[in-house]
């Protein structure tokens, strides 16, 4: 049987050598060459769409193939094609390099310059590694096909403005769409979307932070599967071991979500840690939740501020979400959307709480009645972000605006990394 082998090389003198060398391994068939972490990713995802069996057996990454760095883009093939054996091409095989690149999920790790011997035996091993991983499995390898789930965090401008409902129905209306969903409770410290969902859990998002492979059945582990469908991943119960879950972990429980569904919702809570400012940077969209009042919207405005000042997301790339409407009110949308400078949801949630008080006082707001005028606003916003169709029964738009729908998921741009720097931690 040959052995398909996909390199993941930008430098067109390293792809010359490379595949010099592959085309005399014996039994090898080598794939044409990807130049980057992008054509890898697609060209991965539309083999496994056909069938997991067009995978290839082994995938070689040069350490300089760029824009994602070498082992982050290892940890994500790792992730989605956990089938797939990862070689990486390196020019320091020291112990530090090959421990990082075990700990990412690479299988072997050949030096640079390339010798035919070393080679040689890396990809058998990797080969015979990667076959026995398909026999095992019987070919029924869990992979999401899509280019990556769409990722969403929602804030608060203080505590009390509406955060973790907005990002519970969120999640609930993208998962009565037919979308597969994950919800993350981030809000480390005082996080209550076991409390809204009426979920006993002895897992957490704590239990992951310490992990440093990340493989779809760890991650399976930690998730509850509730009655609505939800993946849920909870804060954890004791808001002390909130610490154990730093930036870099927030990054990687991210990563790892946003590999396997295809909407992650995340509840960031009013407190900015490490954590929480590692998920907005990485969020396809970031909500900041305010009521219409002057201290939230303060809170709103410092929130805005320091995330620039952190460069952890810009204000334009920012959506405010107003909550508790209502026409009378001083303040609406357009000043809001003036004194914040972020763009602002089309999408108002009214000022009803009498609809809700008794779900949230029974942990059952998944079963909020479909004619509540808070739950269809909440699930029109979902289809203004794309995350879900039109809500059986909904109306288009509450307050000042009117939603946007799309029937499909809304294209998810590539944002660069805004290199959060670590200082010490702000309240929002």
């Amino acid at each position: 049987m040959a052995t398909r082998i996909l390199p993941a090389v930008g430098d067109p003198d390293a792809v010359r050598s490379l595949t010099s060398l592959l085309s005399q391994l014996p039994d090898a068939e080598p794939v044409a060459p990807v130049a980057d972490s992008t054509q890898l990713v697609d060209t991965l995802a539309r083999l496994a769409a056909e069938s997991v069996d067009e995978l290839p057996e082994v995938v070689i990454v040069h350490e300089r193939v760029g824009p994602v760095p070498a082992l982050e883009l290892i940890r994500e093939v790792a992730l989605r094609f956990p089938a797939v054996g990862v070689i990486l091409v390196t020019s320091d095989p020291g112990p530090g390099l090959f421990q990082a690149a075990m700990d990412h999920g690479a299988r072997g790790l050949v030096a640079l310059p390339l010798g035919y011997e070393e080679l040689a035996s890396r990809v058998q091993a990797v080969a015979q590694w990667s076959v026995g991983v398909r026999r095992h499995l019987g070919g029924a390898v869990d992979v999401f096909t899509g280019a990556g789930g769409t990722v969403v965090t929602v804030s608060g401008a203080k505590g009390g403005v509406g955060a973790t409902l907005t990002a519970v129905q969120l999640a609930l209306a993208a998962q009565a769409s037919g979308r597969s969903t994950a919800l993350l409770d981030m809000d480390l410290q005082t996080g209550d979307v076991a409390s809204y969902l009426d979920v006993q859990f002895r897992r957490s998002v704590a239990d992951l932070a310490t992990i440093t492979d990340l493989s779809p059945r760890v991650l399976a582990d930690a998730v509850f599967r509730h009655d609505s469908g939800l993946a849920l991943l909870l804060a954890p119960g004791e808001g002390e071991r909130g610490e154990e879950v730093t930036d870099r972990a927030a990054r990687q429980i991210v990563a790892a979500l946003r590999s396997r569904y295809e909407v992650v919702v995340i509840d960031c809570g009013a407190q900015l840690g490490g954590a929480g400012a590692a998920a907005v940077e990485s969020a396809d969209t970031a909500l900041l939740v305010t009521t219409p009042d002057v201290v939230a919207v303060r809170g709103a405005k410092r929130a805005v501020r320091m995330w620039e000042r952190l460069q952890i997301r810009k204000a334009q790339e920012t959506t405010v979400v107003v909550n508790r409407h209502t026409r009378g009110t001083e303040i609406q949308p357009p000043l809001i959307q003036r004194i914040t400078g972020t763009a602002i949801a089309a999408t108002t949630i009214p000022a009803n709480f009498k609809e809700l008080q008794g779900a949230v006082d029974a942990g059952r707001v998944h079963e909020l009645d479909g004619r509540s005028t808070v739950k269809q606003a909440l699930w029109t916003l979902a289809g203004e972000l794309g995350l879900a169709g039109v809500p059986e029964g909904g109306r288009r738009g509450h307050g000042h605006g009117h939603g946007r729908f799309r029937g499909d998921r809304g294209d998810r741009g590539d944002r660069g990394s805004a290199g959060f720097r670590r200082r010490k931690d702000g309240a929002g």
